[in-house]
């Protein structure tokens, strides 16, 4: 037989070890309350009998068999109801004096204890209770039976241990509901996550896991689980990206390529001319080359393939470099550069691709600065700033031009690939940091954050 899907739920079978857990301390507990409530009043009825035989023993050492026999009579007079056994006997057990009217048949223990039962002639249906006596054989021969009748021992026996069985089976009853409420509870929290991954295995890539806002374990995974999806669409849109811009931005560089090598067949081209279209044809093909290049760099560091590059390095020392090898060509085009360096923090990362993202902030930087424009670079902390005096990006466009390929109209007329922005944000996200893009007032201010 197949049981329910909740039954076969790993939290149900930790539900029931709770309950066995929880059961077994519930049990140890009330067996510790019934020791401490029958168990003193059972030594207490027997610290009565024994301390009653003592005084009747000690009597009838002082008194005699007459003295003892009036005791008991006494005493039985005072107590009609019988609360209180007494029989004293000959040795043959024939009844002298006391309130039973026969030798109980019931055996005695080691320590002269016995247990028997008593019909009350005062209850019209006869009533059997249990009494509890201990016998005596005095000088002489006679036998003493001392006792009390123990109803009310019984009685408070039996009720502690119904209260057990009640107690136990109701704290199991509890447990169970709750632990099946638990249950249930974590199951449809599990079951909303296996749906959402169902839909976005059917292709559904903007479902997430829904969250109760309480902050709790499942809360923070299904937070997690969000941000990994939230990082595979963002991959998977830049791959459909990736793969658009591939079939528009490369299709005019192999169609050029294309031609130059269509164009080495056509006759009469003299030797100056052929050489000329080769070396045109190898620089496409070098451009085409230097694109996948930096596609498969790029690739590499958002899978964290670089990390074993790792060293400490000075981002300070870093921008000065990418400084001595910028400044030239910003004097060249007519551009002001300055460098600021002020205290900076060593941190852990890749030196080679820390120059490459810092060099294409500042490439860009140059590229798009008009002449007698400004260009700086400053590095502070773990921050690396590149400022230029250019037409700088539109606010809404600030997101869409660290995409793969992604250019802007204004620059379409200059040289690039458009990847350059992409790969500083992934060195960015390599170290732990980030890039951002703020208005220069005039033109664009890169902050590459460090972690």
């Amino acid at each position: 037989m197949t049981l329910p899907p909740l039954l076969r739920s790993a939290s149900f079978r930790l539900t029931l070890i709770y309950i066995l857990l929880f059961g077994g301390s519930a049990a140890v507990l009330l067996g510790f309350l019934y020791w401490a409530t029958a168990g003193t009043l059972s030594d207490q009825v027997d610290a009565t009998i024994e301390a009653d035989s003592k005084g009747l023993a000690e009597q009838y050492e002082l008194r005699g068999t007459p003295g003892v026999a009036a005791i008991i009579s006494e005493r039985v007079r005072r107590d009609p109801g019988g609360r209180t056994v007494y029989l004293l006997t000959d040795p043959l057990r024939r009844p002298l004096v006391g309130n039973l009217s026969d030798w109980p048949t019931v055996d005695p223990d080691a320590r002269g204890w016995i247990e028997f039962e008593l019909r009350d002639r005062d209850s019209p249906d006869g009533e059997v209770y249990l009494a509890r006596a201990r016998s005596f054989v005095l000088q002489g021969g006679l036998n003493l039976l001392v006792g009390r009748e123990v109803r009310e021992l019984v009685r408070t026996r039996d009720m502690v241990i119904n209260a057990m069985i009640w107690g136990i089976a109701i704290t199991l009853a509890l447990a169970l509901a709750g632990g099946i409420a638990m249950s249930r509870s974590t199951t449809r929290r599990i079951e909303a996550i296996n749906q959402t991954s169902r839909e976005i295995a059917d292709g559904a890539l903007d479902r997430r896991i829904p969250t109760r806002g309480t902050g709790d374990e499942f809360d923070r995974l299904a937070a997690q689980l969000n941000e990994m999806l939230d990082r595979n669409q963002s991959l998977m849109e830049g791959l459909r990206h990736v793969t658009d811009n591939i079939a528009h931005d490369l299709r005019t560089p192999l169609s050029r390529l294309r031609q130059t090598l269509e164009g080495l067949e056509e006759d009469g081209l003299s030797g100056p001319e052929r050489t000329a279209r080769i070396d045109r044809a190898i620089g496409e093909a070098d451009g085409l080359l230097s694109i996948f290049n930096a596609l498969l760099r790029i690739t590499q560091i958002e899978a964290g393939g670089r990390r074993d590059n790792f060293s400490t390095v000075d981002p300070g020392e870093v921008v000065a470099d990418v400084a001595e090898l910028y400044e030239p060509v910003a004097e060249e085009k007519g551009l002001s550069f300055s460098l600021r360096l002020d205290a900076t923090a060593e941190i852990e990362g890749d030196r080679d691709l820390l120059f490459q993202a810092i060099a294409n902030l500042a490439d860009n930087a140059i590229k798009y600065s008009p002449p007698d424009g400004t260009v700086t670079l400053h590095a502070a902390g773990r921050a690396v700033t590149v400022s230029d005096t250019g037409p700088g990006i539109p606010e809404e466009a600030r997101e869409e031009v660290f995409r793969r390929f992604h250019r802007l109209e204004a620059a379409r007329s200059t040289p690039g690939s458009g990847l350059g922005l992409s790969l500083v944000e992934a060195v960015a996200h390599l170290h732990g940091g980030r890039v951002r893009l703020e208005d220069n007032r005039p033109g664009l201010k890169a902050i590459l954050e460090l972690g």
